[in-house]
């Protein structure tokens, strides 16, 4: 298994206070890779909110192809960021770590934001085609106001690797997750969370629904839905193909991947549609055991269970920060002035929904609708 460990917040925050939660539940994680997401930035980035930011990492002959692709596609650097890097005892370290934000090429400026969402996506699968082969470019998420660090080793080692106890990189939302290596080999591309045009999610558990649901994504004629190391990524998938492109609001994404059955749909108001989305989407279904965390371009932050519900999960906070995490332990770290009693266990129907900036929380019931 791995350990997830999120927080939303009103204010920006160390992603410290995630990887010391992770750290809390190690004996859920082995400690083989960190995936790290940061949302809605704060520190040096913020005052590039409106600029696309890449995230990733190169070799000394890789940072040179993907400068040379930027430049040749009329992508301008606005403010570059590297971590200080630590030597850390068992952390073989790359060539160059980065978050670059961009200016757009002049001709996109006054694009729509699907026309800029759709630019970005096209140029980081780009980048990764060229750097693939050889691992010289690794491109984690390309986007604005998001910045994604992985490598492989110790959640806790890693963080002083990175030196980011002493960095002042921030954000309103952070996503952690600490990596068990089970069916995969240990590789960044299959390390949690996964991006993809705004949508991000991590997961704790097997999707053992993986080879239809790929296929399913990858017929759909969307070039971003391809990849797939991890048997996770899909997740992510998922999620983006069910708002973003059929636009249905979040909690079907419940319905898509957990449908209910015939007699429980015919309990809630909107069974017609229910019973169309079960008969055009049952490739998506999962089939679990998963606990899945996940965020949307607004800021909403969200957990959800499969329905064997064999994967821990927990939400709790207080309101302007909640965190959502895979054990009790880890929401204590992070959030250890709160009412225990008001914390919330999500069971098979449930969908646990933290506004933006974090200003409520709700369970949506997947029987009551």
């Amino acid at each position: 298994m791995c350990r997830l460990a999120a927080i939303t917040s009103d204010k920006y925050f160390s992603p410290m206070e995630n990887i010391l939660a992770l750290e809390t539940m190690k004996e859920g994680h082995d400690g083989s890779g960190l995936g790290l997401t940061l949302k809605d930035l704060g520190g040096e980035f913020e005052e590039f909110k409106g600029f696309p930011i890449m995230s990733g990492i190169c070799s000394k002959e890789g940072i040179g192809v993907l400068d040379e692709f930027m430049d040749k596609h009329g992508f301008k650097i606005k403010h570059v960021w590297t971590p200080k890097i630590k030597k850390v005892k068992g952390v073989i370290s790359r060539d160059y770590y980065f978050a670059r934000a961009y200016d757009y090429p002049e001709h996109y400026k006054n694009k729509s934001i699907q026309e800029k969402e759709d630019i970005l996506m096209n140029t980081r699968l780009a980048l990764r085609k060229l750097g693939e082969p050889d691992e010289s470019i690794f491109v984690f998420s390309f986007y604005p106001d998001v910045i994604t660090i992985k490598e492989v080793g110790d959640p806790l080692q890693l963080a002083e690797f990175f030196s980011l106890d002493k960095d002042g990189i921030r954000a309103k939302i952070v996503f952690a997750q600490g990596r068990q290596n089970t069916n995969y080999a240990i590789y960044l591309y299959a390390c949690h969370p996964f991006f993809i045009q705004g949508y991000c999610s991590m997961t704790n558990g097997e999707n053992t629904a993986f080879v239809p649901i790929k296929e399913f994504l990858m017929s759909r004629g969307f070039p971003g839905y391809i990849g797939y190391n991890s048997d996770s990524e899909v997740f992510t998938h998922i999620l983006h193909y069910s708002v973003s492109r059929l636009n249905f609001p979040l909690h079907y994404y419940k319905d898509v991947i957990t449908p209910l059955k015939p007699t429980e749909i015919e309990q809630r108001k909107d069974k017609e549609a229910l019973n169309l989305m079960k008969q055009s989407l049952r490739p998506l279904c999962i089939d679990g055991p998963n606990m899945i965390i996940g965020f949307t371009p607004d800021g909403a932050c969200f957990m959800v269970h499969d329905s064997k519900k064999l994967r821990p999960g927990v939400v709790g906070g207080i309101k302007g920060k909640y965190a959502l995490m895979s054990e009790e332990c880890g929401l204590d770290r992070a959030i250890p002035k709160r009412d225990k009693d008001k914390d919330i266990f999500p069971m098979k129907y449930d969908m646990v929904v933290i506004a933006p900036q974090a200003k409520e929380i709700k369970v949506w019931n997947q029987l009551q609708g």
